[in-house]
């Protein structure tokens, strides 16, 4: 057992795929994928319909980039949100962190995922997906790497999704405690990118200063899945 997968095997982590494996898949990713109610939180929602995300794994989406960024020799990696709901905060989210898209109302999440790697033109095995229930089945089914968020509440759902191959790893930390933190750590540890990372967010120029320009010139796309797929919605 390495050094990362016994840190994280320590917080309740289940890997899946084994580690070496885990770590070679990584390698072709080129784009990270997010669900949002039970990944970003614990899927509550507020009475007008809202659900919120944590600062702590906001950081985590940041510095994830900045690795896969520096591993990728200058080329940032597609992030996008896909729910199957409207949601405020995603979408703001979304707009603050420059993330390149957000897709809203999405219930078969497989074909939109089709519409965004076809904007990108890539392909399914270059996503990383994080994922926390049944509506996430056909993405994680066709994803590259898979980060399952844990929940107690539902031992059936996960053993079925072990059984049938459609996580890679599951957190330790329960849908709603910094998951997503824990998913994005795991990947800059299995990268080596982790100290780098932090070394160059602590210098801030000129490496990191040259990520944050380039991450801040994407323009955001906003699309509501209607009956004919993604149509662009108005921000």
């Amino acid at each position: 057992m390495n050094d990362i997968e016994k840190i994280f095997t320590g917080l309740g982590g289940q890997f899946v795929t084994p580690v070496d494996a885990l770590t070679e898949k990584l390698r072709a990713v080129r784009a990270i994928v997010f669900d949002w109610d039970g990944v970003f939180n614990d899927g509550v929602k507020t009475g007008s319909g809202s659900s919120s995300f944590s600062e702590v794994d906001s950081m985590g989406t940041n510095l994830l980039r900045f690795g896969f960024w520096q591993h990728q020799n200058g080329q940032l990696p597609v992030v996008a949100i896909i729910t199957g709901v409207i949601n405020e905060l995603a979408d703001a989210l979304v707009r603050r962190e420059h993330f390149h898209a957000c897709y809203s109302q999405a219930k078969n999440k497989v074909e939109v995922l089709a519409h965004l790697l076809d904007q990108h033109k890539l392909q399914p095995h270059e996503v990383a997906f994080f994922f926390d229930d049944a509506l996430d089945l056909s993405v994680a089914e066709v994803a590259g790497v898979r980060i399952m968020v844990h929940r107690k509440a539902n031992p059936l759902f996960t053993r079925y999704v072990v059984q049938n191959g459609y996580a890679d790893y599951i957190t330790g930390s329960e849908s709603g405690h910094f998951a997503v933190r824990e998913g994005c750590e795991l990947m800059l540890g299995l990268l080596g990118q982790f100290d780098s990372v932090m070394l160059e967010r602590l210098r801030y120029r000129p490496v990191y200063d040259r990520y944050y320009q380039q991450r801040q010139a994407i323009e955001p796309s906003y699309w509501l899945v209607g009956p004919n797929g993604p149509e662009p919605k108005n921000q």
